[in-house]
């Protein structure tokens, strides 16, 4: 059994755990950093099949931002849970495994780097894999590629106008409105008489 093969394997279990681990632990937080290390075991097969750039792509998408995105909303919501609110030093533990288990597949990828010879680069002319991806997308794939962008676009736009449609029973702002409020009609004086706790005047 060779070193990548091994590796594989390993690599392949970390990611099935992490992931069963991300449906069923109870903490939000637990679950946000196992998702990170399901992301990360992923890029690091994507490393073992020499797709670098989806490899990068992957860890700076959707470890960067997206679980940036996770966290915030996390943290938003209001989740009535008292140990979300016991401090940093709760999720030191599970914080600190994620990390050396991180640690231990770069230093598995190092190594299988050193020992492995050179792998071939999907382009015959010698560029490296990154290199070869954009060409192809930008050449052979640009109409595909740019149907997606249009795509994309659509959603966004749709999104927006889903967001800002006038609905039924729904409190909305009106910026218009907000602005041209006069100083006088913001407040107004009503003058009425007392009463006292008994109800007559």
């Amino acid at each position: 059994m060779s070193f990548e093969l091994i590796l594989f394997y390993l690599f392949a279990t970390v990611l099935t755990v992490a992931a069963l681990g991300v449906i069923t632990v109870k903490n939000s937080v637990h679950a946000a950093l196992l998702l990170v290390l399901t992301f990360f075991t992923a890029a690091a097969l994507w490393l073992l099949l020499q797709a670098e750039f989806l490899a990068i792509a992957l860890v700076l998408v959707y470890v960067g931002a997206v679980m940036v995105l996770f966290l915030f909303v996390v943290m938003m919501l209001d989740i009535k849970v008292e140990p979300l609110r016991e401090g940093f030093v709760r999720y030191l533990p599970i914080g600190a495994i994620v990390a050396v288990v991180m640690l231990v597949e770069m230093l598995g990828l190092i190594g299988l780097k050193t020992m492995s010879a050179q792998a071939l680069p999907a382009d015959p002319a010698g560029a490296s894999n990154t290199a070869w991806l954009g060409k192809a997308l930008f050449t052979q794939f640009l109409l595909p590629f740019e149907v997606a962008a249009v795509i994309l676009t659509v959603a966004l736009i749709a999104a927006v106008m889903l967001t800002l449609r006038r609905r039924v029973g729904v409190k909305s702002q009106d910026p218009a409105k907000q602005v041209a409020v006069k100083a006088s009609e913001r407040v107004r004086i009503v003058k009425m008489e007392s009463a006292s706790k008994g109800g007559t005047p």
